[in-house]
């Protein structure tokens, strides 16, 4: 019944059949009246919903991880993984298509157009892109405006898990498509021969001529080697992973790749920054503002040192009280140094124009 709530908030949370609360689309957190009368009548509740869709909670299996519909997904915990008292642990999120123009990206303060437009040239001129950062930090939102600024003569094809996120098609005041985009979706399944996850429709993409492949998520070993390996055979790649800051994003490539692949962390290393000369931090600040919070190029990694340089960042400058209790953050992007001359070489090669890398390297390119 609270105004304040509509199907935009995308997380509801069950703390205990008593606790419950809504995670607003701003960040803005609610504790809602509503509650379950009793730990059972709280259970009861969510197996029904689960049963619904397939799904079995109890004794045998007390964690469940699924989808309620194609865009609602559900975790749930019951004893003896959490307390008898509190019944029930369950997360469920509305996952919203993602659509964002960069217009609102200017207006919230998340970049500086000269950002944007160094971010769309990467993804227009061959150079993949890693989108780092928290949950709830504004990774995905950027990530699909940056797909949505695929030419429409190239072929993106992109990867989700469980739900889809993305809607990139373009049409006409007719209806009619204009641009060449296909959406795929993973399928859990239990038995390991019909499982069919990211790393699995990442090596079917490599044989439907992608020029760009999104990938919504590396979770895993495999897929952060493939899509690695995807972008290293000529393939622009765009994906997002959990990390808390640009530079330790190849770190933690290289601690997914390496829970399967037993190879040396150096030449891990070597393939996640040939893979991603690009990686951009996203991070939700103190006032819930989404901000890019720094774009590096990572050059090199020799004798177990990471060489990069960091061509944007937003730097805090305090954490202003309001009256009421809010806080304010006070900030400003900046522009810390140039591409690299091998970055600039191969935007030149895949045929961005000089005008454009003007912007970029503040200089004339010769």
């Amino acid at each position: 019944e609270n105004p304040e709530i509509t199907s935009k908030d995308y997380l509801s949370l069950f703390n205990a059949y008593n606790d419950i609360e809504v995670i607003m689309n701003s960040g803005r957190s609610i504790k809602i009246p509503d509650k379950f009368s009793s730990p059972q009548h709280a259970i009861d509740v969510v197996r029904r919903m689960l049963n619904a869709c397939g799904m079995v909670i109890d004794d045998t299996m007390p964690s469940v991880i699924g989808f309620l519909d194609k865009n609602i997904r559900i975790s749930v915990d019951k004893a003896p993984i959490v307390d008898s008292d509190v019944g029930i642990n369950a997360s469920i999120r509305i996952v919203n298509q993602q659509t964002v123009s960069e217009q609102k990206l200017l207006e919230s303060g998340s970049a500086t157009a000269e950002m944007l437009h160094f971010l769309t040239a990467c993804i227009r001129y061959g150079v993949s892109v890693c989108i780092a950062g928290s949950t709830g930090s504004g990774k995905t939102t950027v990530m699909a405006w940056l797909l949505s600024q695929v030419p429409n003569n190239r072929r993106l094809i992109t990867i989700e898990e469980g739900s889809r996120e993305f809607d990139l098609i373009k049409r006409d005041a007719n209806g009619n498509i204009l641009n060449s985009v296909v959406h795929l979706l993973t399928r859990p399944h239990e038995n390991p021969a019909m499982n069919i996850n990211q790393d699995f429709l990442l090596e079917r993409v490599l044989r439907k001529h992608p020029d760009v492949i999104g990938v919504g998520e590396m979770r895993s070993a495999a897929e952060s080697l493939s899509a690695a390996e995807s972008s290293r055979t000529g393939h622009t790649v765009c994906t997002t992973i959990h990390s808390n800051s640009c530079n330790s994003t190849y770190r933690r490539m290289m601690t997914l790749a390496k829970r399967k692949y037993n190879m040396d962390d150096s030449v891990l290393m070597q393939i996640m920054v040939e893979a991603y000369p690009v990686v951009v931090f996203t991070k939700q600040l103190e006032d819930r503002s989404r901000k890019i919070m720094e774009i590096i190029e990572g050059e090199d990694y020799l004798d177990g040192k990471l060489l990069y340089r960091s061509l944007y960042k937003y730097e805090v400058v305090d954490n202003v009280t309001l009256e009421g209790g809010e806080t304010h953050v006070v900030g400003h992007h900046r522009k810390m140094c140039s591409i690299s001359d091998g970055l600039i070489k191969r935007l030149l090669d895949n045929g961005i124009s000089h005008k454009e890398l003007e912007e970029f390297t503040g200089k004339v390119v010769d």
